[in-house]
């Protein structure tokens, strides 16, 4: 079936407008992580440094407890409402959170009320992120009414390394100010940028129209019924198997961003910098392997894909390891290139393979809760989990265990989840057409 000039164009738009939020959401959600790990345990967590430093980290996880909330409220919304709206609500509540954190008095200042605020202002930004991403993916895979949604369900997923490499440049640059100069204003900066790229964002998503398929599924669609209950009553399974396929793709992500971002500045003697910018590196090959990942999963097989990058996860975890404690910056970039490769091949997969798993009256809901629902299992206890398995068994070969068990439940729940047909995803003219012949 061929698109026409329009169809086309509007596809690209809906594809820059996904890919353009999806990058801010996660620059904010990114910046934090960054500022948890290195800056907040001193300004806003009156305690010694591993007391801080792991408070500090569970705000990180609060994040992702709020997750599943804002998957299900901005579901419901994108059900009923639609994608586009409901990405215009969640991108200006990520970032006005994200811009109230870069206002936010210290401890020093206000006392405990500092923290509390700060994991007030947390708990939203994982609300704002929970909603995004199920609409990100739908706004560019439900544009197109191709060949080709795999390959455009990954699209809005280039997002994540490209906010983190947003957020480690400015972090970098931010860096090499002094230390006081950084903790009495230099943080707040990457912060108070959110606030440009905010507007930027807005202005590009409330350019690109409402997708063919929510048009046609919200004319047949059920007024009466909660999209929300209608997915948990008759996708129940689906929703569980698409969290427990994440564990292994989001425990390797945020280790890499804050547990092994820690561990190699400060256990390891290699310097900020140099593991900021081993990480720059991973995520800027991330930006070209997500996409291509996505094209394979077209080619050969969501679950195939999906599968094959959980088993070399699994095997990778104590590699990638060991390739830290040489201290060879060679074989630390190269290791950590590699874990990010992997995860660019779960994640670049991943979106076309939960979404097809929900019919489109409830897709945004369905797979809102299924994706969001592995953030409390996965990727926010990974940093806490990380950080007390090393700190209990002293070597950093327990947290590789971990990362290995994550990646084997992922593969194993790959292979159920694979097993259910995605007809539902086809456009509906192409439905039509099968069924004629």
């Amino acid at each position: 079936m061929t698109q026409s000039k329009d169809s086309k164009r509007i596809e690209r738009r809906a594809a820059i407008a996904s890919i353009i939020g999806t990058t801010i959401e996660w620059y904010d959600f990114f910046i934090y992580g960054t500022a948890a790990a290195l800056i907040f345990p001193k300004l806003f967590f009156a305690h010694g440094t591993s007391e801080g430093l792991m408070e500090s980290f569970a705000t990180i996880f609060v994040g992702f407890l709020s997750r599943p909330l804002g998957g299900a409220i901005f579901g419901y919304m994108g059900d009923r409402v639609g994608r586009k709206s409901t990405l215009v609500a969640t991108l200006t509540l990520m970032g006005v959170a994200t811009l109230l954190v870069g206002l936010l008095p210290t401890a020093q200042q206000i006392g405990p009320a500092a923290g509390w605020l700060l994991v007030g202002l947390r708990f939203l930004q994982g609300i704002g992120v929970g909603g995004e991403w199920g609409g990100a993916v739908l706004l560019s895979m439900e544009s197109h009414q191709g060949q080709r949604r795999g390959l455009m369900a990954s699209l809005p997923n280039v997002g994540v390394p490209l906010g983190l490499v947003i957020s480690v440049l400015v972090w970098s640059m931010c860096s090499h100010w002094t230390s006081d100069s950084l903790l009495e204003f230099g943080w707040r900066i990457p912060f108070f940028a959110s606030g440009v790229l905010l507007v930027f964002g807005l202005m590009i998503r409330m350019g690109v129209p409402e997708t063919k398929d929510f048009v046609e599924a919200n004319k047949t669609a059920d007024r009466t019924k909660s999209p929300i209950r209608e997915a948990i009553r008759t996708e129940w399974k689906a929703i569980f198997l698409s969290a427990l396929v994440r564990p292994g793709e989001q425990a390797a992500f945020y280790m890499l961003t804050s547990f092994a971002m820690l561990y190699g500045s400060k256990n390891l003697g290699l310097g900020k910098d140099f593991v900021l910018n081993a990480v720059l590196i991973a995520a800027v090959v991330a930006c070209f392997a997500l996409p291509y990942f996505g094209h394979l999963a077209d080619r050969i097989g969501r679950r195939k894909t999906y599968m094959s990058a959980a088993i070399c996860m699994m095997l990778f975890a104590f590699p990638y390891f060991a390739l830290l404690n040489t201290r060879i910056p060679l074989a630390v970039i190269g290791g950590t290139v590699i874990v990010m490769v992997i995860h660019a091949a779960l994640y670049g997969s991943q979106a076309a393979f939960i979404a097809e798993s929900f019919p489109a009256s409830i897709r945004y809901s369905g797979a809102s809760l299924g994706y969001q629902g592995a953030s409390i299992i996965a990727g926010g206890p990974a940093p806490m989990i990380s950080l007390a398995l090393f700190q209990a068994f002293h070597t950093v070969y327990a947290v590789a265990g971990y990362l290995a068990l994550m990646s084997l439940i992922s593969a194993c729940a790959a292979f159920y989840l694979g097993r259910k047909k995605g007809a539902e995803l086809q456009p509906a003219s192409e439905r039509l057409i099968n069924i004629a012949h």
